[in-house]
């Protein structure tokens, strides 16, 4: 087991990484996280159940991780905005701007499942849409249209809050 564990660790702890450090933009949370990550993975790995890749289960975990932070760090009033101002160019610019990253996750909560799900996987995880498929148990077009019509209600979110 524990070959399995360091082979899974060396494999895959490195995309994870950029993985939560997209989410974050911040390289010591990101590290921690990671950390976090491997743990639960090492403590919960016999109830992997094979039916997406290893490394969409580890970006599933860190995404969690990373969210369970955003909770914790918001109810103890907390500032999460590091560093970078608000752009105002296209709907991917913003997802990936960190002065914006935390109101943009807020505003992924608002959509429904699987919307939110497929959403953060394909943006966040950088997942195929293959993958992406064989997390839901559903086919590859599922996802790329489950993606396309989440990526529709974000922006009709947005425009929304721009108007108001």
């Amino acid at each position: 087991m524990n070959k399995e564990i360091d082979e899974i660790y060396r494999l895959y702890a490195e995309d994870v990484y950029r993985f939560i450090f997209k989410l974050s933009r911040n390289e010591s949370l990101s590290r921690d996280i990671l950390q976090d990550t491997m743990l639960k993975a090492v403590i919960n790995f016999d109830k992997f159940n094979g039916k997406c890749s290893v490394k969409a289960w580890l970006c599933t975990i860190a995404r969690n991780e990373y969210y369970n932070y955003l909770k914790r760090a918001e109810t103890q009033n907390a500032s999460l905005d590091d560093a970078g101002t608000a752009s105002e160019n296209s709907f991917e610019e913003k997802i990936m701007d960190s002065a914006q990253a935390v109101h943009i996750h807020k505003m992924i909560h608002l959509l429904d499942e699987p919307y939110k799900e497929v959403f953060s996987l394909r943006v966040f995880a950088e997942l195929k849409f293959s993958d992406i498929g064989a997390v839901f148990d559903k086919s590859e077009n599922w996802a790329r249209v489950t993606f396309f019509r989440a990526k529709e209600k974000l922006i009709n979110i947005m425009k929304k809050e721009e108007e108001s």
